[in-house]
């Protein structure tokens, strides 16, 4: 009768309603993916300096340092921040870090920071005339700092981690690699690959 022929046909509205909300979505989410794999391919070309900035952190662990000498003077914290936001540089990161597999650990990266580090932090604290705020100081980098003292005369004597030590530790390093495997060591490949790179990023 009428009643239950209007009963079927809304069963069969509401059926055909959640199918059509659900290709709706499919839909969406498919056109979202494809967009998602497009920014991907578009970011896989790095800039020179962008490289540069995956090599030195990929050396250095450190990413304000990376920056730095990657040529980002203003803000290099600020710069390594927005940088390791993006997939495509953490993905070159990770490339680098693989092929450096053997060559890492938490001692070869505290070797490489003490070689390589920067001392702005510290240089910055021995030239100011007043002491910095205890936060200023938390965000501070002292890693190549070996003692700070205050003489009676006043000021500080500040002194720094004598960088041959760790340059001779990384060459041990280096030479027993080369030993085992006869291929060159990953991080004299990542500096002559970061020479090259600096001329290049100047001019962009």
């Amino acid at each position: 009768n009428a009643g239950n022929t209007w009963c079927i046909n809304e069963y069969f509205c509401e059926i055909w309603r959640k199918t059509f909300r659900q290709d709706a979505c499919l839909r969406l989410n498919q056109r979202l993916q494809k967009r998602k794999e497009g920014e991907n391919i578009s970011n896989k070309v790095l800039t020179k300096r962008e490289q540069l900035f995956c090599l030195y952190y990929a050396l250095l662990h450190n990413g304000r340092d990376a920056a730095a000498r990657s040529g980002y003077s203003l803000r290099p914290e600020r710069t390594a921040t927005r940088l390791l936001e993006r997939s495509d540089v953490r993905q070159e990161i990770e490339r680098l870090t693989r092929a450096q597999a053997t060559d890492r650990g938490e001692a070869a990266a505290g070797l490489r920071r003490l070689a390589f580090g920067s001392v702005t932090d510290a240089m910055k604290l021995l030239l100011s005339e007043n002491l910095p705020s205890e936060e200023e100081l938390e965000r501070m980098d002292f890693f190549n700092v070996a003692e700070i003292k205050r003489p009676k005369g006043g000021g500080l004597e500040i002194k720094f981690f004598d960088r041959l030590k760790p340059l001779e530790k990384l060459s041990q390093l280096s030479e027993a690699e080369t030993a085992a495997n006869g291929t060159l060591p990953f991080y004299e490949a990542l500096n002559k690959s970061a020479k090259a790179l600096i001329g290049s990023a100047a001019d962009e």
